[in-house]
C-alpha cells in the first residue's frame, strides 16, 4: 500500500507542478516557424518613450520586436514632465495598446514585454521614490531591503513591466565616478547579500535585471565607463562575487556594462558572459547590452572594424538582447547571412526569451488590468511608510557631541532653528538619478520635516545661502543672519543629481557637462576631479562656524563627498545619501529623537582625493606626508543614540561552517538598533589576503539594558587550510571581540 501511495503523489504532483518539457515544446515550435527577421526581433528592444502609435506600427510590421524600454519613462532625457508622462491608469492602456498590436497584428502574435527602470523605484510619474543605492545600502537591513524590492517590483508590474532594470551592484571603490551613488557601496558580500535581498523581492513580480556586468565601478580616472584595470583573481573576488550571489539568488537577467576589462570590452567578452556567467554559474536568463553598448565596440574601444563586426561579436560573445536595438536590427541578419554568426547563437538567445515569456505567462495573458484611478499603483499610505522607514534607516550619525537628539528624553528646549543651505529645501536634490519628475506633496524635504516634527511654537527660520554649483546667487548675509537669530542651526550641504531640461544628454541617457550651471554635480556622466564640496559651500560652513552657535551640518550626497572641515566645526555631522521621497521627515525623526539613527557607511569617506582608492580590504599603507592614509570615516561606521557592549563570542567548528556566537547588550539610554558586524582575516594564503573580509551581520533592535545572543556563520568550502582571526565588532575598525582558529 506504501508503495502505491508514493506513485499516487508522484503522480499528483507531476500533474500540478508546470512542466518544463512542455514549455520547451512550445518554444521548438514556435522558433520552427520564425523567419530570421522575426528572431531577430526578439533580440531587439527599442527605446519606447518616444514612439507615437505611426512608427509603433511601421516598426512591428517590419520588425516586430521582443519588447521595449522606457516606454514610461518620464525626465528631462525623455522630455516628459509630471504633467505630461504617463501615470498608473495610462500607463496600463499604453501596455494594453502595444500589446494588442503585437498579438493580433503580427503574424505570430508573440507578445511584447516592457523593461523599466527600477534601481531605487521605478523610474515613472507616481511611483515610490526610495533611497538610491548607497542609501539603501547603508540600511543593513536585508529583511527590509526584501520588502523594498517586492513593493518596486509590484508598482513596476501593475503598470507593465516584465523587467526591472535594477538593482545596480556595481562595486565602486573610486568617488570620482558618477554612479557611485547607485551601487550598494565597496564590498562584495554587503553588495551581494542586499541586492539579492531586493531581487528576491523584485521577482514575486518580474524579472530583476541586475547591472552592470561587470567592474564598471572602478574605472580609470573616475571616468564613467573607462577601462577597468584588474586581474583575474581580484576580478573574481571583489567585483564578481557580488554578482555571483545575485544569480545563485536567481536573478533572471544581467546587463552587460560599457567598460573594458584588461582591453576586454564587456558587451563582446565571451569569458565574462559564457564560460564564467553561464557554465560557471549556470545562469540561464536572459543577457541584455547596455544602450549603445554594443555601438561602442566600434565607436569608443575600437575593437570592432565597424558596426557589423561589433554586432557578430556581442551576439557571438552571449549578448542576447540588444537594448536600442541600434546594432541587430540593423547588422545582424547580414552577419548571419555573411558566416559571421552562426544561426544556433542566435537560436539560443531567441529560444531563452520566448521561454521567459512562456514561463510568465505572457502568451495566456498578455494584457493588464486597468485601474480605475491614477494613484492605484502607488498605494500611498503603505508605500510613504515603507519610504520612511527605509530612509530613517539609511541615515549615518557621523559625529555627535551630545546636541543630538534635540528633544533628548524632553530635556532640551529649542525656541528657534534655523535652516540653512542648498539643500534645505530643494526637493529633487534628495531624489538622486533616475527618478522621476515628481508630484510636490509627495516629496518631503528637510525643511518640510523639521516643521513638521518640530514642537508647537518652535520658530523655524530659513536661507538658502548658496547652491550647490553656482556661485553667482549666493546670500550668505541672509544666512549668518537666521544662524545668528537661532539657538540652533542646521545647514543642509552636498551634491545633487538632479537632471534639469537645460542640460544635454548622450544618446545613451548621460548628462552631459556643459556650460549650463545647474546643481547636478553627480549621476551618470557628471564625474567629478575631486570630492571636495562644489561651489561656496564649504565657505557657507566657514563663516557659520564663525558664529560659534550650535551647529549641526548634514549631507545629502551621491558620492563620498569631503567632511574634513564639517566634521571639525559642526557639534553633529550627518549624512542621509540620497534619502528619496521621506527623506526630510526621516532626517527630522533622527534630529528631534522620535528615531534612534543605525545606518553604517557601505563605502569608506576618504580624507583626500589623493587616497582614491581607500577602502576597508586593502593592505593596510604607510601614511602620506600630508595625511593618515585611514579614511576619515571607515566602512561600517555610524553612530547611536545609546551604547552597545559586546561579549561571551564562541566560535564553533562545524560540517562547512563555522558557528559564530556572542552577546550584545544595550547600555545607554535609549532603546535602538544595533548593526554588528562579522569579519575574517586569512593569516597566510597563496595569493596576498585582504586585510579583512565582510563575512556576516545583521541589523538588531535592542531595548536599553537587554540583551541580544547573536549567532552569524561562515562557510568554510571555499577557505584555504590555515590560520584564521575571528572578528566581531561595530564597524571594520572597531572590533571588539576576535579570536584565532585553525581551519
Amino acid at each position: 500500500m506504501k508503495f502505491f501511495a508514493i506513485l499516487t503523489l508522484i503522480f499528483l504532483i507531476s500533474c500540478s507542478a508546470p512542466k518544463k518539457d512542455d514549455i520547451d515544446k512550445k518554444v521548438d515550435n514556435l522558433l520552427s516557424q520564425m523567419t530570421l527577421e522575426e528572431k531577430i526581433g526578439q533580440l531587439c528592444c527599442p527605446i519606447g518613450f518616444n514612439l507615437d502609435d505611426e512608427s509603433y506600427h511601421r516598426l512591428m510590421d517590419t520588425l516586430p520586436c521582443g519588447g521595449f524600454w522606457a516606454v514610461l519613462r518620464a525626465d528631462p532625457w525623455s522630455q516628459k514632465t509630471v504633467e505630461t508622462g504617463p501615470d498608473a491608469r495610462e500607463s496600463a492602456l499604453i501596455f494594453n495598446k502595444m500589446q494588442r498590436y503585437a498579438v493580433e497584428n503580427t503574424r505570430l502574435g508573440i507578445p511584447i514585454y516592457f523593461a523599466e527602470e527600477c534601481p531605487h523605484g521605478l523610474m515613472a510619474v507616481g511611483a515610490t521614490v526610495y533611497p538610491t543605492g548607497l542609501g539603501l545600502a547603508a540600511t543593513w537591513d536585508e529583511d527590509l531591503l526584501y520588502k523594498v524590492g517586492d513593493n518596486i517590483g509590484k508598482e513596476a508590474a501593475n503598470r507593465g513591466a516584465k523587467y526591472a532594470f535594477g538593482p545596480v551592484l556595481d562595486i565602486a571603490r573610486d568617488p570620482r565616478w558618477s554612479r557611485v551613488e547607485e551601487g550598494f557601496g565597496e564590498d562584495p558580500y554587503l553588495s551581494g547579500t542586499l541586492g539579492s535581498a531586493v531581487i528576491r523581492g523584485m521577482q514575486n513580480h518580474l524579472a530583476a535585471t541586475v547591472k552592470h556586468f561587470a567592474a564598471y565601478g572602478i574605472p580609470e580616472g573616475g571616468h564613467n565607463g573607462a577601462a577597468a584595470q584588474t586581474g583575474p583573481h581580484y576580478l573574481m573576488s571583489d567585483y564578481l562575487a557580488n554578482f555571483e550571489t545575485a544569480v545563485k539568488n536567481g536573478a533572471k537577467s544581467i546587463m552587460t556594462s560599457y567598460n573594458a576589462i584588461d582591453g576586454i570590452p564587456c558587451s563582446s567578452n565571451s569569458y565574462l558572459l559564457k564560460d564564467v556567467l553561464r557554465k560557471q554559474w549556470g545562469f540561464n536568463g536572459i543577457v541584455f547590452s547596455d544602450l549603445g553598448s554594443i555601438w561602442a565596440l566600434h565607436s569608443t574601444h575600437r575593437t570592432a572594424e565597424n558596426q557589423l563586426d561589433a554586432t557578430a561579436q556581442a551576439i557571438n560573445a552571449g549578448v542576447d538582447i540588444d537594448l536600442g536595438a541600434s546594432n541587430y536590427g540593423a547588422y545582424l541578419k547580414d552577419a548571419v547571412e555573411q558566416g559571421m554568426v552562426p544561426m544556433k547563437n542566435v537560436d539560443d538567445a531567441v529560444r531563452r526569451i520566448l521561454r521567459f515569456k512562456y514561463e510568465i505567462g505572457l502568451f495566456d495573458n498578455p494584457y493588464i488590468p486597468v485601474p480605475d484611478k491614477n494613484d492605484v499603483v502607488k498605494t500611498h499610505g503603505r508605500a510613504s511608510q515603507q519610504a520612511l522607514e527605509t530612509a530613517q534607516k539609511s541615515i549615518v550619525l557621523l559625529k555627535n557631541n551630545g546636541i543630538l537628539p534635540l528633544y533628548g528624553n524632553g530635556q532640551r528646549s529649542v525656541s528657534t532653528i534655523a535652516v540653512i543651505g542648498p539643500n534645505a529645501d530643494n526637493m529633487y536634490n534628495e531624489l538622486g538619478d533616475y527618478t522621476a519628475p515628481q508630484y510636490s506633496d509627495d516629496i518631503v524635504t528637510v525643511l518640510e520635516g523639521i516643521r513638521n516634527r518640530a514642537n508647537p511654537g518652535t520658530k523655524i527660520v530659513y536661507a538658502k545661502g548658496c547652491s550647490i554649483r553656482d556661485t553667482h546667487d549666493a546670500d550668505f548675509k541672509s544666512a549668518i543672519d537666521a544662524a545668528k537669530s537661532a539657538d540652533v542651526t542646521i545647514l543642509v550641504v552636498g551634491g545633487s543629481s538632479a537632471r534639469d531640461f537645460k542640460t544635454s544628454y548622450e544618446s545613451t541617457g548621460a548628462a552631459v557637462v556643459n556650460d549650463h550651471i545647474s546643481d547636478m554635480d553627480s549621476g551618470e556622466g557628471y564625474d567629478r576631479v575631486s570630492i571636495e564640496l562644489s561651489g561656496l559651500q564649504e565657505d557657507l560652513i566657514k563663516e557659520i562656524a564663525k558664529l560659534h552657535k550650535q551647529l549641526i551640518i548634514i549631507y545629502i550626497e551621491g558620492r563620498p563627498l569631503f567632511k574634513n572641515i564639517a566634521e571639525e566645526v559642526a557639534d553633529a555631522l550627518l549624512t542621509a545619501f540620497y534619502p528619496g521621497e521621506q527623506g526630510g521627515n526621516a532626517i527630522a525623526d533622527v534630529l528631534f529623537g522620535n528615531y534612534n539613527p543605525a545606518g553604517r557607511l557601505p563605502i569608506s569617506q576618504p580624507r583626500d582625493t589623493g587616497q582614491i582608492p581607500v577602502y576597508y580590504s586593502q593592505p593596510k599603507p604607510h601614511d602620506y606626508v600630508e595625511c593618515a592614509s585611514t579614511p576619515l570615516f571607515c566602512f561600517g561606521y555610524g553612530m547611536s543614540y545609546t551604547h552597545f557592549e559586546y561579549n561571551n563570542l564562541i566560535v564553533n567548528k562545524l560540517n562547512n561552517v563555522l558557528e559564530v556566537s556572542f552577546d550584545v547588550k544595550n547600555i545607554g539610554d535609549y532603546d535602538g538598533d544595533e548593526v554588528v558586524q562579522l569579519y575574517l582575516r586569512d593569516e597566510y594564503a597563496t595569493i596576498t589576503p585582504a586585510e579583512k573580509l565582510l563575512k556576516g551581520f545583521k541589523r538588531v533592535y535592542i531595548q536599553k539594558s537587554d540583551t541580544q545572543h547573536i549567532t552569524l556563520t561562515i562557510p568554510t568550502a571555499n577557505l584555504e587550510p590555515g590560520e584564521f582571526t575571528i572578528m566581531v565588532g561595530a564597524s571594520s575598525d572597531d572590533i571588539r571581540l576576535k579570536e584565532k582558529i585553525v581551519i
